[in-house]
């Protein structure tokens, strides 16, 4: 069986989805539509980078046309590569129909969620975990229809929890859960903890995968509005803060950081056209 060609594309996209590529509150993405069409054309991967769970991935990878590109969730704790993305010697044949093997560099979500269990009576915090809310809850919080809420409590390698404490008590969490190989990190609607893995370190993981299928290193674009996507814009070679709502401080400054004026998706459109815009031999499809 021969495994599935990857073209030569002189550039890879990594997008946030909430609040980037998905308008935060309706989920809609269709002021984005026409430049995910051009991307496609040319055979350009974008790669969804998200804190969203490899459940909620698969059906909006369909949905958005991504089937054959990567996906990194879970904030970088689990990677899914689809036929072209795999290594013959270092990826086994899967099992599943889609044809995707999952990479999870992270640690176990039932470790996770034992370790906060023991964190927040020892300290005597006030959270609450993903995993111990309901059904009706997680769609409260989300907005979510009770299927794709269903997909968001899936999770493999990170455990969401909302923070109802005060803010030196979330510093003394973000202290102890350093010491313990655990990272807090925060997402639109929750905070997050996994191991030491991040959006950057991910998507650094599919750029090495990527030169050693290729031989090559492409130019990167990163799109992302939250403090979680700060790892991946810092790693891109451009980078695209998309405005937000949220208020949290997106510290990143540099040339090649661009800040758009339009949320949500459109944001999202004015920033990969602000790039693109300048960057040469990307519609030709060869790499520079």
């Amino acid at each position: 069986m021969t495994q599935p060609t990857l073209n030569k594309p002189p550039l890879l996209v990594f997008t946030d989805l909430d609040g980037s590529l998905l308008d935060h509150d309706t989920y809609d993405w269709q002021p984005a539509a026409s430049w995910l069409q051009r991307l496609e054309q040319r055979a350009i991967p974008v790669i969804p980078t998200t804190s969203k769970t490899r459940a909620e991935l698969l059906a909006l990878r369909q949905e958005l046309g991504l089937e054959q590109t990567p996906f990194i969730a879970e904030n970088g704790a689990v990677i899914g590569l689809p036929p072209a993305w795999q290594h013959a010697r270092l990826d086994r044949d899967p099992a599943s129909p889609d044809g995707l093997v999952v990479k999870t560099p992270s640690m176990d979500v039932d470790f996770i969620r034992r370790r906060l269990d023991v964190v927040r009576e020892r300290h005597g915090l006030r959270f609450r975990r993903m995993g111990e809310m309901d059904l009706a809850e997680v769609r409260e919080l989300t907005g979510l229809s009770a299927a794709g809420a269903e997909q968001a409590m899936c999770r493999e390698g990170s455990e969401p929890l909302v923070w109802e404490d005060d803010d030196t008590k979330l510093q003394a969490l973000h202290e102890t859960l350093r010491v313990d190989g655990l990272r807090l990190t925060r997402g639109g609607r929750f905070w997050h903890v996994m191991g030491a893995v991040d959006k950057g370190q991910a998507a650094e993981w599919l750029l090495a995968r990527f030169e050693s299928l290729r031989g090559y290193r492409p130019r990167t674009l990163g799109l992302g509005d939250g403090p979680n996507d700060l790892a991946l814009l810092s790693t891109t070679d451009m980078a695209v803060i998309i405005a937000a709502h949220h208020g949290q401080p997106m510290t990143l400054e540099s040339a090649r950081v661009y800040r758009t004026q339009a949320r949500g998706p459109a944001g999202w459109s004015e920033g990969v056209e602000h790039w693109l815009a300048q960057e040469p031999g990307w519609e030709s499809g060869e790499p520079q």
